[in-house]
């Protein structure tokens, strides 16, 4: 349950963010290319949009870093598996699970790194340019995008010891789209049936 919360959570978290960065971008080039127009001019002139881009910078980024978390738990990153997938099957899951435990050690160190440089920013009155939010703020996101990152490592690493699989994201596969000619499809069923 308390999993399902969190996979949910981190899904809504980049959608939103990249939403609403796709949006806000959107507005604010419409208005910079509308308030030439002679009409708009008194209308559009006084909204300051200048804070957009950096907000724009800081959702990406924070999309990203809990983007990257998500591509760990879906199996969706890229991966150089050649020389693992010719080695003996009780050596590939040792040296593939080493690999994850060399993920999770990383985002762990980066993590922490993370978090110190945003306790550091905390005793400070520093702020973003535009948006004057406090800097540990827009800075907090490598602590725990890093730990999340960290964490579905470990979890991946978990589920591989215990049921020898992984993740793994099908490419040519179209969500909505059924293929009459793959096998387990619906539409492979159903000719099944005919």
């Amino acid at each position: 349950m308390l999993m399902r919360i969190l996979d949910r959570l981190e899904e809504i978290l980049i959608a939103t963010m990249i939403g609403g960065a796709t949006l806000l971008i959107f507005i604010a080039v419409a208005h910079r290319y509308l308030v030439g127009v002679p009409f708009l001019f008194p209308y559009l002139f006084p909204i300051d949009l200048s804070w957009a881009q950096e907000l724009c910078i800081y959702m990406f980024v924070w999309m990203a870093k809990f983007g990257a978390a998500y591509g760990v738990r879906t199996g969706i990153h890229v991966g150089v598996d050649v020389l693992v997938n010719v080695i003996q099957p009780r050596i590939r899951k040792a040296v593939i699970l080493f690999g994850l435990f060399c993920g999770a050690l990383f985002t762990s160190i980066i993590g922490t790194m993370g978090a110190k440089f945003v306790y550091g920013l905390m005793g400070t009155n520093q702020t973003s340019p535009d948006l004057e939010v406090p800097s540990w703020i827009v800075y907090l996101c490598i602590p725990l995008g890093s730990y999340l990152m960290c964490f579905r490592f470990l979890q991946v690493a978990y589920h591989f010891w215990r049921h020898d699989h992984l993740p793994h994201h099908d490419h040519g596969h179209v969500e909505g789209v059924d293929d009459p000619h793959m096998p387990g499809s619906a539409a492979a069923a159903a000719e099944a049936v005919r």
